[in-house]
């Protein structure tokens, strides 16, 4: 049995991948800037180290041409 912790990491790992898939070889700091976060914050997000808010979900889903749910909740 998983506890909630270990449910977040698993979560937020996978997110983390398909963050790092949707950027491909594009830098960083360009989709960072394109989205209005700083790159640190992309960078926490493409390692699971944070969940981005609600707004920022969507702006990367847009910028992704994706749905938030594909990114986020799949």
């Amino acid at each position: 049995m998983t506890n909630e912790s270990e449910v977040f990491l698993m979560d937020s790992e996978k997110i983390a991948q398909t963050l790092v898939e949707l950027r491909g070889a594009r830098p960083r700091a360009e989709v960072a800037t394109a989205l209005g976060i700083s790159v640190s914050a992309l960078a926490m997000y493409e390692t699971g180290a944070r969940i981005p808010r609600d707004e920022t979900k969507r702006k990367i889903a847009q910028y992704y041409e994706k749905a938030v749910e594909e990114i986020f909740y799949a």
